[in-house]
């Protein structure tokens, strides 16, 4: 598991003084970024191999400025070409929005997925979520 703290700022909330929704896609993907390590070690975009396929949140509790939250972040499932991206964002005890993207590792040149080698599908293991 990876976890990333988010600090809310005040532009995070909407009118009713809640975070608002269309933050918790951007936090989660910025918690995504301790896996990009993974597949291009050097970070270098001109090496990138992966693409996001689709990318789901529900929302379940309130999330508020001024107390931080922390994005725990698993792998749920490792297939051919794709995995599955399992995030929770959390306010002390409270859950507030569960999200989950598939990435899938991609050749930018024959434009067509691959096989996720053998290697990093290791180190994704590492951190699959407890079933």
């Amino acid at each position: 598991m990876f976890s990333k703290m988010i600090e809310p700022g005040f532009y995070d909330t909407d009118a009713l003084g809640h975070i608002n929704n269309t933050r918790l896609p951007v936090w989660f993907e910025l918690a995504r970024n301790d896996l990009f390590p993974l597949f291009t070690p050097d970070m270098d975009p001109k090496k990138w191999n992966l693409i996001l396929a689709r990318l789901e949140v529900d929302f379940i509790g309130e999330l508020f400025f001024n107390q931080p939250v922390e994005v725990k972040t698993w792998i749920e499932r490792i297939g051919n070409s794709s995995f599955v991206v399992l995030q929770e964002a959390w306010q002390g005890e409270t859950l507030g929005a569960r999200g989950r993207v598939t990435m899938v590792y991609y050749d930018w040149i024959q434009k067509k997925s691959v096989r996720i080698t053998d290697d990093i599908r290791e180190r994704l293991q590492l951190h699959m979520a407890a079933a």
